[in-house]
Order: structure tokens, then sequence, then C-alpha cells
């Protein structure tokens, strides 16, 4: 596997992003997947689903972050391939390879979405960006916390968000982020929701954060 710089930044994304990517990341080679039109139209995929696949190779493909603390790390790589579905229920196409065995891949939705796909669809953020952002996130709150606390299952529940704002750039679905006034709190449901397991319901608190800590730099509206 070659590994490169990176050297061009998706736009798109916070200041906090953008230098965690730059700074962390860096881009494997992976085949033109434009390689494989011909043979994919042969088997009934829309053109417009290849061109989706494309256009995600030429902003992401080949990225390789830190992993996410869940989901076994996330993929260990960004490259579409695989694509599925049908005209009525629309196409999802993986967003890269799994790091270890999990029982879901991870895919780009009809919409753009990011998620994981097992016997059902789970999204977790609203677009590839956004799960970048919680990776950036992730790796910045770990960083200057005094205290992170994990829970599972049904004690998630309990978690006070009164006074909480979203994270709005993590764009988060069944994947929220929220902020306080010194603390971050992130709450993982999608392998609850994809597994129909409730103990895979994971919230992780970031707490003793100073304003650098809370924002890293990110200011409201900030993208």
């Amino acid at each position: 596997m070659n590994l490169h710089l990176i050297h061009d930044v998706p736009d798109g994304l916070t200041r906090r992003a953008r230098s965690f990517v730059g700074t962390h990341g860096v881009k494997v080679d992976v085949r033109p997947v434009e390689g494989h039109r011909q043979w994919w139209l042969e088997r009934d995929i829309p053109a417009a689903v290849i061109d989706r696949m494309v256009a995600f190779q030429e902003r992401w493909g080949g990225l390789l972050l830190p992993p996410a603390p869940r989901y076994d790390g996330g993929p260990k790589y960004l490259d579409p391939d695989s694509p599925e579905g049908s005209d009525s229920e629309g196409w999802w196409f993986e967003a890269g390879m799994q790091r270890t065995a999990v029982p879901y891949s991870f895919m780009i939705g009809p919409s753009g979405e990011f998620g994981i796909h097992t016997d059902r669809w789970t999204p977790l953020h609203v677009t590839v960006e956004g799960w970048v952002e919680s990776l950036a996130l992730a790796h910045h709150a770990s960083m200057w916390a005094r205290q992170v606390t994990k829970l599972v299952g049904d004690d998630v529940d309990g978690i006070d968000l009164d006074g909480y704002e979203p994270v709005r750039e993590v764009m988060g679905l069944a994947d929220t982020w929220w902020r306080g006034t010194d603390s971050l709190v992130a709450v993982y449901s999608g392998e609850a929701e994809s597994l129909s397991f409730p103990r895979g319901r994971v919230a992780l608190i970031y707490s003793g954060l100073d304003e650098w800590g809370l924002r890293g730099g990110v200011e409201s509206g900030d993208s």
C-alpha cells in the first residue's frame, strides 16, 4: 500500500476538520471506479449511480484517517464500491472497506448520507463530511478533556442534555454530538438501531473542557 501526504484537503469542512485531515490523514492509491463503468452498466446499475461513485472517489477516494471511537474504527479508508439498490428504493454504494470483521458495511445512502447497512439501512450522518467532522471532534475532545466517561445501553437515557446545543457540523442522524458549558457529549446509536441491539448504544462524555476544548477554534457557523 502506497501512502501519500495530503496536499488538497476537501473543502466544505470546518477549520478543525481541515486541520485534522491535513495533519493526521494520508492518501492511499486506489483504482479508478470509472474503469468498472461498462461492467456495472451491463448489470443494470444506472449511470447516475456510477457518476455518484466517481464523484465520491474524486473527492474522498483513498483518504485514510485515524480510527473512530466506535464501529471498530470505521472504514479503513474511503473508496466507493459495490453499488446496490433499486430505482424504487434508491441506490447505495460502499464507502470503504471495514478495518475489522464487523457485521455491517459502511455505505453512502441514496441522498448522500454516511451510514451502516446490515439487513436495514441506518444513516449516521447527513453527509460523509459529517462523519469526518465527528472523527475530528472526537480526536480533539479526547486530547483536551480532563475526564472521559463512557455510558452504555439504558444508562445513556440518563444523560441530562438540558442546556446543551447540538454540534451542527457533524450533521448527526443516528449519531449526534452535543455541546454544553464545559463538556461535549457524543451519542452513538447506529449499531443499536441497525442490529436491534440496545446495549450497542454508547455515549462518551468529554468533561472539563475550556472554550478551546469545546470548539477547537471553530466558531458558530464556521464551515
